[in-house]
């Protein structure tokens, strides 16, 4: 295998910030010696994250196993989703804004045809459904666990209890047609055919419209990680590695 020079659009922040969370696992497991440095270890894992480069072409170009590779990067990431805000947190960030905006998307995974519970009938592909809460201005405030794609956007969120949630937190959410029963915390459009339109419901429904669009900034956000955009791992993995996502966004913005 060939090996070359690659960079990745990670900020040197980023890079500091895990590699401190990586030295203190080491620390709490008594590592004596590793292959990689934390350092190093930091940017194998960002740049898996960042790019969705292959393990066997990470493994080459930092000079270990696939296996190894595979291992590091799995840590990485576990490590970085144990520091995602729960949905109770998320809740109290929530109670002090205006309102919030909720979504749901599907993560692209390569399955087959005879997967039908990953496979999303509204996107036509296979794929895993999450729920994204952000503020009013689209900033990520959390991500939900992930489930297969055949679930419908009410129902995962009725799953993940983000309803009850919000009734509790008092926290008006705005969402699309697909949270449709979700209750009066939840304000979607105007639902039904336009055979007699009512211009007051179609103004409602633009004015509507404008406030949700918000939330596709943070889907962009979460589909710059390129790992994302099609992913190849164990469907159980999915989850860890959105919230390892998650934390290093708001990471960031911290900064």
């Amino acid at each position: 295998m060939l090996v070359y020079p690659s960079g990745t659009d990670v900020s040197s922040s980023a890079l500091r910030f895990l590699s401190a969370k990586l030295r203190q696992r080491r620390r709490e497991l008594g590592t004596r010696w590793r292959r990689l440095s934390a350092g190093r270890q930091a940017l194998l894992a960002l740049a898996h994250l960042r790019n969705g480069h292959p393990y066997s072409q990470l493994a080459a170009g930092f000079g270990i196993g696939t296996t190894t590779a595979y291992r590091y990067i799995t840590e990485a990431v576990e490590v970085l989703a144990g520091l995602a805000p729960t949905l109770a947190e998320a809740m109290r960030t929530a109670s002090s804004k205006a309102f919030v905006l909720l979504d749901g998307t599907l993560l692209p995974i390569d399955r087959i045809a005879a997967d039908r519970p990953f496979y999303s009938g509204k996107h036509k592909k296979h794929g895993m459904n999450v729920q994204v809460l952000t503020d009013p201005f689209g900033r990520l405030l959390w991500v939900s666990p992930a489930l297969p794609g055949a679930v419908h956007d009410v129902r995962a969120a009725r799953e993940h209890e983000v309803i009850d949630a919000l009734t509790r937190a008092g926290v008006t959410c705005w969402a699309d047609k697909g949270y449709r029963g979700a209750g009066d915390i939840v304000r979607i459009p105007y639902w039904g055919r336009w055979d007699t339109p009512s211009t007051g419901q179609q103004a409602a429904n633009r004015s509507h419209a404008r406030i949700r669009a918000l939330v596709e900034q943070a889907m962009a956000t979460l589909k710059s990680w390129r790992l994302l955009r099609k992913l190849r791992c164990s469907t159980t993995r999915i989850t860890s590695i959105v919230r390892a996502v998650l934390t290093r966004h708001l990471a960031s913005s911290d900064r």
